[in-house]
């Protein structure tokens, strides 16, 4: 088949490499535009358009797909591509009817969950914030609603109870590129039976704020946990700013303390709203880097009930 690919982040790289590895001619790749990046604003390429040009396949990276100049240049190249199926995995851009109806096998969707469950932007975030025990990926063929498609091909997958957005969004990504040639192959096969989502058992993910990642020790030591686990949280220590990346939950409860206090000053473990506690596995002190807790408290003594936030 000949295939148009269209996706941005890291996220959907695998995707892209399963079709370049395969029998399939990738005809072109769409991703968003350059972004500057550091202190000298200097254009950095999408990780989907660097990998396309690892494989030589001509790439574009137009500003909209549905209106202006840069549509209807799109809309040109798409048909004098003909492809016999798109395939989106983390684009970043809504598809107009006209695209979506232009492939001979219309267009496939790599979503990060278990449709119809977290539709939208941030699914790997929401299952985490959420405290699910289980995720996956969703292949389906998409239509002119938000992930509303008939699913394809699911893959599921438990989540650990420590698992962070890094940790799974790594292992998702790499189950995206198995899921797609699923179903790729049952497409050439004729095997697919698409499924109809059942709008009710819908939830959406909508993107994430900074503000979420504010530690509130007032609230449960899951909850805490799990906004570490899905946005990465942070905390004020000593009036400093103190990032917190990775957690688990201690065991045991710690009633007398107060929520915020430090409640294990080996382990920097820190009272919540409960009475339980989460220790904080892996941090970074406002003005250093990033580095599990044990190197921390090396050079910094907690005082037991000294409190954070």
């Amino acid at each position: 088949m000949k295939i148009v690919f269209m996706g941005t982040p890291d996220f959907a790289v695998p995707c892209l490499r399963t079709l370049a590895e395969s029998s399939h001619e990738v005809a072109a790749v769409f991703t968003q535009p350059d972004k500057p990046k550091g202190r000298g604003y200097k254009l950095i390429p999408t990780p989907v358009k660097a990998a396309a040009e690892e494989y030589g396949i001509p790439v574009y990276q137009p500003l909209s797909l549905r209106k202006g100049e840069d549509a209807e240049e799109s809309m040109r190249i798409l048909w004098e591509t003909a492809p016999d199926l798109i395939v989106v995995t983390a684009y970043g851009q809504i598809l107009p009817k006209e695209i979506l109806e232009l492939p001979k096998y219309g267009c496939i969707n790599i979503h990060a969950s278990l449709l119809p469950r977290y539709r939208g932007a941030a699914p790997i975030n929401w299952v985490l914030l959420n405290g699910e025990k289980e995720t996956g990926v969703t292949s389906m063929q998409m239509g002119e609603g938000l992930d509303t498609g008939d699913m394809l091909i699911k893959k599921a997958t438990e989540i650990g109870q420590n698992e962070t957005y890094e940790e799974l969004y790594a292992r998702l990504s790499a189950m995206g590129g198995e899921v797609l040639a699923e179903t790729i192959d049952a497409l050439e096969k004729g095997t697919l039976t698409p499924e109809v989502q059942d709008d009710s058992l819908s939830c959406y993910s909508p993107m994430i704020r900074k503000e979420m990642s504010a530690l509130d020790f007032n609230k449960t030591s899951a909850e805490v946990h799990n906004t570490i686990r899905g946005v990465t949280g942070f905390t004020l220590l000593e009036g400093k700013r103190l990032k917190v990346f990775a957690s688990e939950l201690a065991e045991g409860s710690f009633d007398s303390a107060e929520n915020g206090a430090v409640v294990d000053t080996k382990r920097f473990a820190v009272k919540c709203g409960d009475g339980r506690a989460v220790i904080f596995r892996q941090v970074q002190p406002e003005g250093k880097k990033r580095m599990n807790t044990e190197d921390f408290l090396r050079g910094k003594k907690l005082a037991e009930g000294e409190l954070l936030g």
